[in-house]
């Protein structure tokens, strides 16, 4: 009596469940056309990154300056080469997409300065940056 019992709560809650709605921050897929900044981050001698400031801080200040013309961001953090042994090539790269160049200029522009003296707080790495289109 007692399995049967718990077997019907198990399912129950199996059930109630699959019935909640996933919330997830990304509700932007990504589309042809649309603007892609990418932040490179180079690996070398004597080059430091602190991922957690970056991740925590630097990167929410950005969604914060930037507001919805900022459609996705996201953070890689490097721990390889070509292969397992070979050194990183780069410590991290961030990734910024905006709907197109515009709404990128005009988020950054205003707020360029502000970003610009918050890298030292997280790197001594002057970072490359690339802006692409999405094919």
């Amino acid at each position: 009596m007692n399995t049967k019992i718990i077997l019907t709560i198990l399912v129950a809650i199996g059930l109630l469940n699959s019935c909640r709605q996933t919330v997830s921050t990304d509700t932007t897929n990504i589309k042809k056309g649309m603007i892609k900044v990418t932040i490179l981050y180079p690996n070398g001698d004597g080059k430091t990154f602190d991922m957690d400031y970056y991740s925590n801080k630097h990167m929410p200040m950005l969604e914060s300056l930037f507001g919805d013309s900022l459609k996705k961001l996201e953070i890689d953090k490097g721990i390889s080469g070509r292969t397992p042994s070979d050194p990183i090539p780069y410590l991290a790269i961030g990734y910024l997409y905006f709907d197109n160049l515009a709404a990128y200029q005009n988020s950054f522009g205003p707020n360029a300065e502000k970003i610009r003296e918050d890298i030292p707080n997280y790197t001594n790495i002057q970072p490359v940056v690339q802006i692409s289109e999405v094919i």
